[in-house]
């Protein structure tokens, strides 16, 4: 009786100088895995690998990608053939950098890639040089909520959501983006389960510990992040909120602060910053519940007044809107390692 010996899906992971080490290698490690580990490690059978992953990188001679990690490309992308998959690794990029004047060739390769049938992913800011490349105009994607911002402006064809952890972009599902940083893990087991089954995703996220992280980004996000503008009114406006926005007519006293229209305000405020008004001073209240359910034991209805919310109910629904948690899960998620119980300690 004859074998038939499962396809090897060959997976090219591009590395550039801005690639980030740790997720280009821990993604060579675990898809390498794929069909052989969890074999050796409970005693069965040998398998073989279902999944072959190659580093790859316009120039064949090694360079070191961020904070100086040493790369040894295993071809160049004119030598590398049309893989059955593209994985772009997260990339070491400030916030602000498009990355539009850069990596041209890398680009044509992508949409050459896509164009003959490849599948591709990116991890966290890996999405950035998709979107550089077109291949997420008018598409869903994601990447670390940090970006949104680069998004908004630069790439504003693109449908950037920061809530999930992974996005599927077309409708033929060959574009995927994760989200943040350590998402790698999660596009990992994604890549494994649709491409060698989902069994052998759940056998190697028991070997490597690797976690699911099914609540996406919303409850790791900054709410604030101030943004550079030259509008002098709406600056001030942001200093008088940072003072005052537990206030409860906070929105009705800093129009009268910065001595324009109120709808004048609110255009200029959301032009500026890419938050509303109101927004802006919600996002306000909830971080500072968030500090207080991270380092406090105060109660959450308690916590709502503090931060200006009469209403406790319209508090919690809002707590969870914006962090994809109920304050109390939100509290139990990061509360302080002193706080855990000593259920932990081995006996």
């Amino acid at each position: 009786m004859t074998t038939t010996q499962p396809h090897t899906v060959t997976a090219l992971i591009l590395a550039l100088p801005e690639t980030a080490g740790s997720a280009l290698y821990g993604m060579v490690d675990v898809l390498a895995a794929t069909g052989t580990l969890w074999r050796e490690l409970v005693g069965e059978e040998a398998g073989c690998p279902l999944i072959r992953p190659r580093i790859v990188s316009p120039e064949p001679k090694p360079f070191c990608c961020g904070n100086a990690v040493p790369v040894s490309p295993e071809a160049t992308l004119e030598r590398a053939g049309r893989p059955d998959i593209v994985i772009v690794p997260e990339l070491w990029l400030a916030p602000t950098d498009d990355i539009r004047d850069r990596h041209e060739a890398v680009k044509d390769w992508l949409r050459n890639c896509y164009e003959s049938g490849s599948t591709i992913y990116s991890a966290c800011s890996g999405s950035v040089l998709l979107a550089s490349a077109g291949l997420l105009d008018g598409r869903e994607a994601t990447s670390h909520w940090g970006y949104g911002d680069l998004f908004r402006k630069c790439f504003p064809k693109v449908r950037f959501n920061p809530a999930p952890n992974l996005v599927v972009a077309d409708q033929t599902g060959r574009i995927v983006t994760a989200g943040g940083t350590t998402s790698w893990h999660d596009l990992a087991i994604h890549i494994i389960a649709r491409h060698c089954g989902p069994g052998e995703a759940l056998r190697i996220a028991k070997v490597y510990l690797l976690k699911w992280h099914g609540e996406g980004q919303l409850p790791y996000a900054s709410l604030i992040r101030r943004q550079p503008h030259a509008d002098s009114i709406v600056r001030k406006a942001e200093s008088w909120l940072a003072e005052h926005y537990r206030e409860s007519l906070a929105v009705a006293t800093v129009v009268r602060h910065c001595g324009i229209p109120e709808r004048s305000l609110k255009r200029r405020f959301t032009t500026a910053t890419g938050s509303t008004l109101i927004g802006y001073v919600q996002n306000l209240r909830i971080e500072e519940a968030k500090r207080l359910l991270e380092g406090t034991a105060t109660a959450a209805d308690d916590i709502a007044a503090v931060v200006g919310y009469e209403n406790p109910a319209f508090f919690r629904r809002l707590f969870k809107r914006c962090t994809g948690l109920t304050p109390g899960a939100y509290r139990r998620m990061f509360q302080p390692l002193t706080d855990v119980p000593n259920r932990f300690v081995a006996r």
